[in-house]
């Protein structure tokens, strides 16, 4: 609350549950910026921060669904008005149904009010439409920086995703489909103890892997061919988001190891850029990333006259803030510089089309290895390092199915 004006408030709306189908729902997810400030993850909730000169520096009323018998007997159990203050220390707490009466009384007493309007909201008059601030860039800038307890369950996360992605990669063989090793994936991160699955993965065999965002997921996988798989388990909100690409039937093929090479090398390398000391930013890693890769195409016989590399070869950043969200922070630049506790993805790529320009013993091959990375004072740390990546540890895992 420091960083608001005084005579300030917050409102921070979480989600309502949404609907596939009559009455058929989605799994219910939060709004990452309010389940950020309170943890609270039942839907049609809202949380109102007023700033004042309290020893807690501000006062807290949360607005939640009421308990209700004959709901829950459908629905599970409720946490209600005192729950909310007796286990997330809310100072008042009210239904949710009081929500829009309530707010209108609290915001005429304030000078500026911090929020995030959904569409087409009228709990706002137009009289105060001018106090009026935006919200989620201050929650970002503070979510853009870990705590340890954040740290803890993001490490926690990596374990779990890094072993599901050693069971996956033992049970992959040619004659499955990717929706096999989608099943398998998912199935290796709960069983482990993560809610879901971070997002919809990637499971890409052969030339598949050529398109960035391949969620089909259902076409066989062949013998010579690689699978590249794009997954990560969410963990009491937090997400992992990991990327390992192996050869169907546990061996790879020399022209296979030599571009596999190639990414390997970029990703180590940059991996190692991910200090506050180095004093540089995503955008930074990327340039460099972008340079690497380049020499590294050269080393095996790429022609790269034509200026190709980041159209084509390698046509995506090389990472992004990690945390709630998969995309973590979308308001916070690239070219931030670095510091302790951010947590960010390292991911080069290269996908080589069917086309002359390029040699043609590495036509089809889509090749990813994505790791997620706490940004340390002098040395990272990586969260992912149990996923084998080394063509070494990948063939004797797949070796010991």
């Amino acid at each position: 609350m420091d960083r608001l004006s005084e005579n300030s408030v917050v409102i921070s709306l979480g989600y309502r549950m949404r609907y596939m189908s009559n009455k058929v729902f989605y799994p219910f997810h939060q709004n990452t910026d309010f389940f950020y400030l309170c943890g609270f993850n039942e839907p049609d909730s809202a949380i109102v921060l007023e700033k004042n000169n309290s020893r807690r520096g501000y006062k807290m009323t949360m607005f939640v669904p009421p308990k209700n018998r004959c709901l829950e007997m459908w629905e599970g159990p409720r946490t209600g008005v005192l729950g909310a203050i007796d286990f997330f220390g809310a100072d008042e707490a009210m239904e949710s149904a009081r929500f829009n009466s309530k707010i209108k009384d609290i915001i005429k007493n304030y000078k500026d009010v911090y929020i995030d309007l959904p569409p087409r909201t009228n709990i706002l008059s137009t009289d105060n439409i001018q106090k009026i601030k935006p919200l989620s860039r201050i929650i970002q800038d503070l979510r853009l920086t870990k705590s340890d307890s954040e740290i803890a369950l993001m490490r926690k996360d990596g374990e779990i995703t890094g072993k599901a992605f050693i069971q996956t990669m033992k049970f992959t063989k040619p004659g499955l489909s990717e929706h096999d090793l989608y099943a398998k994936i998912d199935f290796e991160c709960r069983i482990r103890g993560a809610q879901s699955l971070a997002y919809v993965p990637v499971v890409a065999g052969g030339i598949n892997a050529l398109t960035m965002h391949y969620v089909r997921n259902d076409m066989p996988l062949r013998n010579g061919d690689l699978v590249l798989l794009d997954a990560g388990g969410e963990y009491y909100g937090y997400a992992s988001d990991v990327t390992r690409t192996w050869p169907v039937n546990g061996k790879f093929t020399q022209p296979q190891k030599e571009l596999y090479e190639a990414v390997l090398n970029v990703n180590r390398r940059c991996i190692k850029l991910c200090t506050e000391a180095e004093g540089i930013s995503l955008n930074g890693i990327h340039e460099i990333s972008v340079e690497l890769m380049k020499e590294e195409l050269l080393n095996i016989g790429f022609d790269l006259s034509e200026g190709d590399i980041d159209r084509v070869l390698y046509p995506h950043h090389v990472g992004h803030y990690l945390g709630l969200d998969v995309h973590d922070t979308p308001y916070v630049d690239r070219s931030r510089r670095l510091s302790s506790g951010m947590v960010i993805t390292i991911e080069p790529g290269l996908y080589v089309p069917p086309n002359y320009a390029y040699p043609e013993r590495y036509h089809g091959m889509g090749i990813r290895i994505e790791d997620n990375v706490v940004v340390g004072a002098t040395d990272p740390i990586v969260l992912s390092s149990t996923a084998p990546k080394e063509i070494v540890d990948i063939e004797f895992c797949m070796s010991n199915s």
